[in-house]
């Protein structure tokens, strides 16, 4: 089979073709009503900036984390520094700042998780995936208040009775569809088990690992008519995590300064994170311009971080001309103490309303009401300790003399807060033609009521896009508007663990220019998508990134921009399976109470990433998928609650790839006829697949100590996992 190799100067709007008008415009625009840019699918959408995932795809992906954020991580937009974690980081933003919908309802993310390890399954169940859409930024006025992105998944409604299934070394899962002969009913249930203790034991560290994650998941619909339909989403899990440190030594510096050091455990960190969500829907279209939905939903949360972890530590340097120990040496500890519980329940309804006079106009809007409760109990602290003095100490402390005991920091607080949430949207959309050329108009606002801070927003949206009637197939769009950063728990939450009722919602101005070009080659469909974008922000909260975990100030302090470019190739590299290639540059800069631009802890700066899928032409059910990502080190390698103006770290770059080989034994789309216990099966695949194939030591992080001897703080690399091989077996009954 011929390859395809792509030179990288593809990667750039090809502006340059042919712009010549076809021939007898005006006759085919005479006869034809409808503009057509996408076909009518599940999930259809209106947002022009929107990208479609493959669930299929999102399956069979080689992640640890599993799913569609496997794959989310290898667009161009879109940046994580761990392969642990289902957070993502969109065009300059942070964790917090992304929208996630499952069937046009709002879900949340555990608020507590510190680092990666912790975190378990995403809430979203790739069996269970009908459709993803993703936008990266300037989404349309339906979607709610975050300032970077946009994820809105839609489950499935089984065909017929089914049962499928997948075991691995770290894992399983197991759903059963069930359908009517009428379809009228229809009910999918999932459940599925995850223990990643063997992919931890990988960081070449000695401690004990018990991360045991589990959820259950439906989605009932029951049709009285094709005019009335109503549905049911049930959500629970549970994730337990313990661990038990006892000694790791990690060497890093440079080879003209090595350094070891040597860290002894004692204690042991036990946290809970149980989640649960219901929604109940109904849908009412009592006509092909009309459709009528009623939502109620209800979301608690309830996470625990216990933890008392003391360690000692010995630092060791060597001599640069021998390489042999030096004779003397540092030493120092710290003790991490937390009591941290958080109770988090929402629940309210939403109504949302749909007009279509004409297949090429929609006019929509919607109301949504939801009462907060949060109770917060935050003890935790930190005391660091280096050859008997407690860091931070007095300056003109002599030495030999005992100074005050002073914590590193500590956070404690109360607090219980029970507000309620208002909002509402309305947004036009149109297709129409000007002249010969297909034009798509999306505009709409929204505004928001919280009754915490009593802070009202408004926030005007556009898209633009533009369909020249050229010999070349291109797409050109523009889309921007004012997207609120809609505070929460994590942004009303200070240094101190008190919640700042003056706090207000952070303010980003949007503008994305784009291009999609659409071509073919070597008789295969590709397609070039090139996005621009600036962002003006104001009202920005800073924070500091422990981990995983934001840290706000609780203080809107700060204002910022952030401006980069993405760029995607999509299409068939292998006849019948998609592929891409992704490259961005991104920056992104804040300026805290006037002192000066600085990079912001999630400065992405160059990122490359690669999505490939393959097969053996002969034998075509041995197949292959690779993902490949390489982004620079963010600059958040400091200590947390430091001067980010006197002191910055930048990370080492991450760059990992993974790789899954498969062997599909039967395939749904064979008509090979099979009898006794192999004719119950649909589809059976086992797989290999090989995490962090090169073995390469990835840093999420910097725990610090200090040199007494000397008053410097050595940044000591929090790794990665290393490589892992795991089986798995998937079937379709």
């Amino acid at each position: 089979m011929k390859k395809l190799v792509l030179p990288l100067s593809l990667m750039v709007p090809m502006l340059i073709f042919s712009q010549n008008r076809k021939k007898d415009t005006a006759d085919r625009v005479t006869d034809i009503e409808e503009v057509v840019f996408q076909k009518k699918v599940v999930g259809k959408t209106n947002d022009i900036t929107n990208v479609k995932i493959s669930a299929k795809d999102a399956k069979g992906i080689a992640t640890i984390g599993g799913g569609i954020e496997g794959l989310l991580k290898t667009l161009p937009s879109v940046n994580s520094n761990t392969e642990l974690s289902s957070q993502y980081m969109v065009r300059g933003g942070n964790y917090d700042e992304n929208l996630i919908y499952i069937n046009d309802i709002e879900i949340y993310r555990p608020f507590l998780i510190r680092n990666s390890q912790q975190e378990g399954m995403s809430i979203i169940n790739p069996d269970m995936v009908s459709s993803v859409n993703f936008s990266a930024g300037g989404f349309e006025p339906k979607y709610g208040d975050k300032m970077s992105s946009a994820l809105n998944i839609y489950y499935r409604e089984p065909e017929k009775t089914e049962l499928s299934g997948e075991a691995s070394l770290i894992g399983g899962r197991l759903t059963a569809g069930l359908a009517s002969k009428n379809k009228k009913l229809t009910a999918l249930f999932s459940g599925r088990y995850r223990n990643t203790n063997l992919v931890l034991n990988t960081l070449n560290e000695d401690t004990d690992f018990n991360p045991t994650y589990w959820d259950f998941q439906s989605y009932i619909n029951y049709h009285f008519s094709d005019k009335f339909s109503m549905s049911f989403i049930g959500y629970y899990s549970k994730n337990d995590y313990e661990m038990i440190p006892k000694a790791k030594s990690v060497t890093f510096g440079s080879l003209q300064q090595p350094i070891t050091v040597n860290i002894g455990y004692g204690g042991r960190e036990q946290d809970m994170y149980k989640n649960m969500m219901g929604t109940f829907s109904l849908n009412f279209k009592p006509s092909d311009q009309w459709k009528f939905t009623l939502d109620s939903f209800a979301y608690q949360n309830r996470e625990k971080e216990y933890y008392s972890i003391a360690s000692s530590y010995e630092i060791q340097t060597f001599d640069i001309v021998t390489g042999a120990p030096n004779p003397s040496f540092d030493g120092g500890g710290q003790i991490e103490h937390a009591r941290n519980d958080l109770y988090v329940k929402t629940y309210g309804t939403q109504f949302r309303a749909k007009f279509s006079p004409n297949i090429n106009t929609d006019i929509e809007v919607g109301v949504k009401y939801e009462k907060e409760n949060l109770s917060d109990n935050t003890n935790e602290w930190k005391l660091v300790d280096a050859a008997g003095y407690s860091i931070p100490r007095p300056v003109d402390d002599p030495r030999g003399i005992s100074g005050d005991l002073n914590l590193f920091y500590q956070i404690t607080g109360q607090n219980k807060i029970e507000p309620s949430r208002l909002s509402a949207y309305a947004q036009y959309s149109q297709k129409f033609y000007w002249g010969a050329s297909k034009v798509f108009v999306n505009a709409g606002a929204r505004v928001s009521n919280w009754s915490f801070n009593k802070e009202t927003i408004f926030s005007p949206r556009f898209q633009f896009a533009i369909k020249p009637d050229w010999d070349t197939d291109m797409l050109f769009k523009l889309s921007g508007g004012i997207y609120y950063q809609a505070p929460f728990y994590k942004e009303i939450k200070d240094l101190d663990g008190d919640f700042n009722s003056n706090i207000k919602s952070q303010r980003s101005m949007q503008l994305i220019l784009a291009n999609d070009f659409e071509f073919y080659m070597y008789d295969r469909p590709f397609k070039l998508t090139t996005e621009a974008y600036y962002k003006k922000m104001d009202d920005l909260i800073p924070y500091y990134m422990d981990n995983v975990r934001i840290r706000y100030s609780g203080k809107n302090n700060a204002s910022g921009y952030a401006y980069g470019i993405d760029t995607r190739l999509f299409g068939e590299f292998v006849p019948g399976v998609d592929s891409w290639l992704s490259a961005s540059y991104a920056r992104v800069y804040e300026n805290i109470d006037g002192r000066g631009n600085i990079p912001r802890p999630t400065d992405q700066r160059f990122r490359f990433a690669m999505f490939y899928q393959d097969y053996m032409p002969k034998f075509p059910s041995m197949r292959v998928n690779l993902t490949l990502v390489y982004a620079m080190g963010l600059p958040n390698g400091a200590p947390v609650f430091t001067d980010p103006y006197q002191y910055q770290r930048t990370l080492p770059a991450y760059k990992r790839v993974d790789l899954g080989l498969s062997k599909v034994f039967i395939d749904s789309k064979d008509k090979k006829n099979r009898s006794g216990f192999w004719g119950n099966f649909e589809e059976l695949t086992l797989g290999v697949q090989v995490f962090n194939a090169f073995n390469i030591n990835n840093t999420v992080a910097n725990q610090w100590i200090t040199d007494y001897n000397t008053n410097v703080m050595y940044p000591v690399p929090v790794r990665l996992t290393g490589r892992f091989f795991n089986v798995k077996l998937e079937f379709k009954l």
